[in-house]
């Protein structure tokens, strides 16, 4: 019927000219979804107003789907002649797809690549520029160069404030990334603050069940992890898991992430069974959406070996 909603639960492909999608119809009780539709909505459609190739590759890649959204970037850059006004994004987008992937390198020439082409085309467009400076500084960061990570965040708050954008929702990305450069310098009141913040924000401008949210939760319980509050952190990973498998594909990344953090904290309690379980749930997701040879896969696998053998 008109105005249903489903929710798009998984994408396969059979052959050359088949797609299995895997939906879900989104019952009475959950109308709390179509708040998180129309806001998602808003985010993925193109310049124009309309969805097109580029937006839907963008909703791929935000699913976790890498390497089908990779494919569609690469045949726009093909396809898009050299002038086309949505080229600098379009790099940012692969820069972002490599990134995921864990190849930092790669991804920071496609951010430079794409903050170059920005500067050029549209040198007031604070809030795309600043983008694109966060996401050199969260590659930057991954590599352990924290210096030039933080020196990126800082650009691109900068960048706000020079264009009087105080209140964007993007702010709270830039908080939460420099939160995860203090966690990893173990300043851990630092990054609570900065985590804290973000969350603020997002709680102001999200719906309730928006997948960012999910994020800063699961952010806020790996501190409390890390300064060895193991209820405070259980506690911030629930609500994080229940944020990320109600509004993420029930294989994305993320909602692994969560589970092998419980795992860590139930195995530092000494609650072997229950810890082996998450490790279990997150391994099968890393193993479906990335490659062998990933290291989010060989480390999990390499805990389940480790709390295999205590249980």
């Amino acid at each position: 019927m008109i105005g249903s909603i489903f929710r798009l639960i998984d994408i396969r492909q059979c052959d050359m000219r088949m797609w299995i999608v895997r939906m879900e119809l989104c019952g009475d009780d959950q109308h709390d979804m179509k708040q998180l539709l129309v806001h998602m909505k808003k985010q993925h459609r193109g310049g124009d107003g309309e969805t097109d190739l580029f937006s839907f590759a963008i909703l791929l890649r935000r699913m976790g789907k890498f390497d089908l959204a990779e494919k569609y970037f690469h045949r726009l850059l093909k396809e898009l002649p050299s002038d086309h006004h949505c080229l600098a994004d379009l790099y940012h987008n692969i820069g972002l797809v490599a990134d995921r992937k864990g190849d930092y390198d790669t991804s920071i020439q496609w951010y430079q690549k794409s903050l170059e082409s920005k500067m050029r085309i549209r040198p007031s467009d604070y809030v795309g520029i600043g983008n694109t400076h966060n996401c050199i500084g969260t590659a930057y960061g991954k590599k352990g160069d924290h210096n030039r990570a933080l020196a990126s965040f800082n650009k691109a708050l900068s960048l706000f404030d020079e264009g009087h954008y105080e209140d964007h929702p993007h702010i709270a990305t830039y908080y939460n990334n420099i939160g995860i450069i203090y966690q990893e310098q173990n300043k851990y009141l630092e990054a609570l603050v900065a985590y804290k913040k973000s969350l603020c924000i997002k709680q102001k401008r999200l719906p309730s069940n928006h997948p960012d949210l999910g994020t800063s939760f699961h952010n806020i319980g790996a501190v409390h992890d890390s300064l060895g509050h193991n209820d405070l952190a259980l506690k911030h990973y629930d609500q994080a898991l229940a944020i990320r498998i109600k509004s993420l594909p029930s294989q994305h990344i993320d909602i692994a992430s969560t589970y092998k953090n419980m795992g860590l904290v139930h195995e530092k309690k000494r609650e072997f069974k229950e810890a082996l379980i998450y490790f279990q749930k997150a391994a099968t997701i890393y193993r479906h959406a990335l490659s062998g040879r990933h290291h989010l896969v060989v480390k999990v696998e390499q805990n389940i070996k480790r709390v295999s053998g205590k249980v």
